[in-house]
């Protein structure tokens, strides 16, 4: 997903703006198709930055 949130922000968001922008584009998907809510987790959680420990 960094590399979506990458290319939001060479469009003109903020880091801000463009990670809210990934989430909400994840809910909606979530959202119009419910059987595949799991498999959308999956594939946002694998290529999300991963939270250091240390921050």
């Amino acid at each position: 997903m960094e590399e979506l949130i990458q290319r939001l922000v060479a469009n003109g968001l903020t880091p801000e703006q463009a990670a809210k922008a990934v989430e909400t584009i994840k809910d909606f998907a979530k959202e119009k198709f419910p059987p595949f809510a799991g498999a959308i987790d999956k594939v946002f959680d694998t290529y999300s930055p991963k939270d250091d420990f240390l921050d």
